[in-house]
């Protein structure tokens, strides 16, 4: 086990101790240095956590004002208008991945790569919920000879509390974005206005009212399937659990259309849920892509390069801690 810590900037929030908490009970003697803006929020988290250190960060600084202090891997859970912390991982080779910016704001992250393709894994981790939708997809899309049409409906409720951050990057996503990304019969466009407007059915069959987001899911789904109709739409409101008389829940309502091997119409709908909210599932694909990226996972760690999480992410691995934190995916009518 290294004694060389990994690196959570913002792991004071709700999402950086949900990772820290996963990443703790997997591996006890992992070090972990929770780094922040607020050195006593930080020091609180820490000793909460157990076997972690706090750190003030200073992104005005190349060295994060962390000095010569040696980390393992960089993880930061808000977003980085200065790129400084990747500019930090890449300096010191170590693996880092982001869950905050947007597809239209990518461009210094995919620039530093670029600068220095050679110097560390970089993972571009703002999938909805950093997996829980792209790995169920593609593993749905096995079904299929060929998928035309990917619709994801992301039902986050209203009750579910996401912290300071997320809430920030929420609305950025949703309200000063002027236009959301989608695929169409083959081709790349921006829904604008009347166009982001959408609607689909939650897992307990009602009709909710949506806007069109586009975070990476979209284009990476478009890729991996080749899908020349992919779209991504988010509802906040009232989800299913609790229309029922239950605890709020977040879902993800996947929906697949195409051919089967055979040439025959397949349309296929699937929910993935879970009790707690959007939290718990972001900080798992967190806590398993640095478990890749470090090698935790008892795999050779993956060589520098760009990547989605879902291209790290091993699905069995990924579907057996998610049912064991309380994940469910059901298999829904057909649409």
């Amino acid at each position: 086990m290294s004694t060389v810590p990994i690196l959570l900037i913002g792991g004071a929030g709700i999402v950086g101790r949900q990772t820290a908490r996963l990443l703790r009970a997997a591996h006890p003697d992992m070090p972990l240095l929770i780094g922040g803006r607020d050195l006593a929020k930080a020091k609180e988290a820490a000793a909460e956590i157990g076997n972690a250190e706090a750190a003030k960060i200073d992104l005005a600084t190349a060295d994060l004002g962390l000095g010569e202090r040696p980390v393992s891997s960089v993880a930061i859970f808000f977003t980085d208008t200065t790129v400084a912390a990747l500019r930090f991982a890449q300096a010191r080779g170590v693996p880092y991945i982001s869950i905050s910016p947007a597809i239209h704001e990518v461009g210094p992250e995919v620039a530093a790569y670029m600068h220095e393709p050679s110097a560390s894994p970089i993972v571009l981790g703002t999938e909805w919920l950093v997996g829980a939708t792209t790995i169920p997809t593609l593993e749905f899309a096995k079904a299929f000879g060929h998928v035309h049409d990917i619709c994801i409906g992301a039902l986050l409720d209203e009750q579910d509390e996401g912290g300071p951050a997320a809430f920030a990057d929420l609305e950025r996503q949703t309200k000063a974005i002027p236009a959301v990304l989608a695929r169409s019969d083959g081709t790349w466009f921006w829904r604008t206005v009347d166009d982001a407007r959408a609607e689909f059915r939650a897992a307990d069959g009602t009709v909710v009212q949506a806007s069109a987001l586009s975070p990476h899911d979209v284009v990476g789904l478009a890729t991996a399937t080749g899908a020349p109709n992919v779209e991504f739409n988010l509802a906040i409101g009232t989800s299913s659990t609790r229309r029922l008389g239950e605890p709020m829940s977040t879902e993800i309502i996947i929906e697949l259309a195409g051919e089967d091997p055979s040439g025959h119409p397949l349309r296929t709908r699937h929910a993935v849920i879970h009790p707690e909210g959007q939290m718990p599932l972001t900080g798992l694909g967190v806590a398993m892509v640095l478990e890749r990226l470090t090698g935790l996972d008892g795999n050779p760690a993956p060589p520098a390069g760009l990547y989605f999480p879902y291209q790290l992410l091993e699905p069995r691995a990924y579907f057996a801690r998610f049912e064991q934190m309380g994940g469910k995916i059901l298999k829904l009518e057909g649409m």
